[in-house]
């Protein structure tokens, strides 16, 4: 079973300084049937204008994972880590007992494009932790290059969830194919461009929810970038 989550449906808010398209259920946006897929609960598409920011404000018990598209994303937080975040770059933060946060655009004249991902960790209470990672652009093409991992596999940061995130960069005309046990669940999150997996169309901004199929085919109609979250099939 593959099921679209198209772009157009998403939640949208747009306070001036920030612009956000949210796939599941956040904020003053809610939708029951779409409060997540698994362990994942939150795709937020966030542009940041310049200068501006969220200031500082707590988590706790939530893997948070912020993947830069253009532009530059500041970090700070309460357990001191100071941070500027570029594409290519994956930052990690388990929120686990309760941490503080800041998140600013550093730049005087272009906005900051990123998506914010909440993941639901598989335990909970444990000292915060952060971490950042660089993925090269040669290393995302024509592969399903894992980022985020339970054991840190392949130089990918860690999470607490029996969880594994891929990125992957395709030209036109290039396909990937995947095995995948029945038993669990992936998201399909199309950045940029247009796709097909497993015959169903994606644009950019489109979700796909997978549940049941041991196979993916995946095909690029145009130069495209997406990620790929493989989850347990319950949460």
């Amino acid at each position: 079973m593959i099921r679209l989550r198209p772009a157009a449906n998403r939640g949208h808010a747009n306070h001036g300084w920030l612009d956000s398209y949210h796939s599941f259920s956040f904020a003053d946006y809610y939708d029951p049937a779409e409060m997540g897929w698994g362990a994942l609960r939150v795709i937020n598409e966030d542009r940041v204008m310049p200068g501006k920011g969220f200031g500082m404000h707590s988590h706790r018990d939530m893997e948070i994972i912020s993947y830069v598209l253009s532009g530059a994303l500041q970090h700070r937080d309460s357990i001191g880590n100071g941070t500027i975040i570029r594409p290519g770059d994956l930052q990690r933060m388990s929120a686990g007992q309760g941490v503080m946060h800041s998140e600013f655009n550093p730049s005087a004249n272009e906005a900051v494009h990123f998506l914010q991902i909440w993941i639901l960790p598989k335990v909970t209470g444990i000292v915060p932790e952060y971490e950042q990672k660089t993925f090269r652009t040669e290393e995302r093409h024509g592969c399903l290059r894992l980022i985020a991992s339970p054991d840190g596999d392949q130089g990918s940061v860690t999470i607490h969830q029996d969880a594994w995130v891929y990125t992957t960069l395709l030209a036109s005309g290039e396909r990937i194919e995947s095995e995948r046990s029945r038993d669990r669940l992936a998201y399909l999150h199309l950045v940029r461009g247009g796709l097909t997996l497993n015959g169903t169309q994606l644009g950019a901004g489109d979700g796909a929810k997978v549940r049941e199929e041991t196979r993916l085919t995946i095909v690029a109609s145009e130069e495209s970038e997406f990620l790929l979250f493989d989850l347990p099939a319950s949460e």
